[in-house]
């Protein structure tokens, strides 16, 4: 198995924020909500890519997890978010299955462009079995 690029990591299991990694740095976070019950939604497994390239192909950049409190912050290295397309690629289909629910999405993906350098990023989804909202948060 290849590693991640330098700076860049897998978060297996909960994800937890460190201050630390924010102080001079760029992050992405994204927190996930289930609508249904109004709880956070735990475990889901994301993927996070940017089109890269000549030929503009989808590069994975991590894996990750949400925790207990359905955030998953996304590290990046000092720098890392950078101008370019990204895509956040959310495994919901597994997640309604393990509740019992079947699902009409079986994941959500969230393409975004960043248009400039940007210090910190945040992600809002909220979900359902039949429904997903998500926009630019704070």
């Amino acid at each position: 198995p290849s590693s991640p690029p330098i700076g860049l990591g897998v978060c297996q299991g909960p994800c937890l924020m460190l201050p630390m990694l924010l102080e001079g740095g760029s992050s992405l976070t994204i927190h996930v909500l289930n609508t249904l019950t109004g709880q956070p939604a735990t475990g889901l497994a994301t993927h996070l890519s940017q089109l890269q390239g000549p030929g503009l192909q989808w590069m994975e950049l991590m894996k990750s997890s949400t925790n207990v409190d359905g955030h998953c912050p996304l590290f990046l290295a000092p720098g890392q978010v950078k101008a370019g397309t990204y895509k956040l690629h959310v495994d919901t289909g597994a997640y309604w299955q393990q509740l019992g629910y079947t699902s009409f999405y079986p994941y959500v993906e969230v393409v975004f462009t960043v248009t400039e350098q940007t210090r910190k990023l945040h992600i809002p989804l909220l979900i359902s079995p039949f429904s997903y909202t998500t926009y630019k948060g704070s």
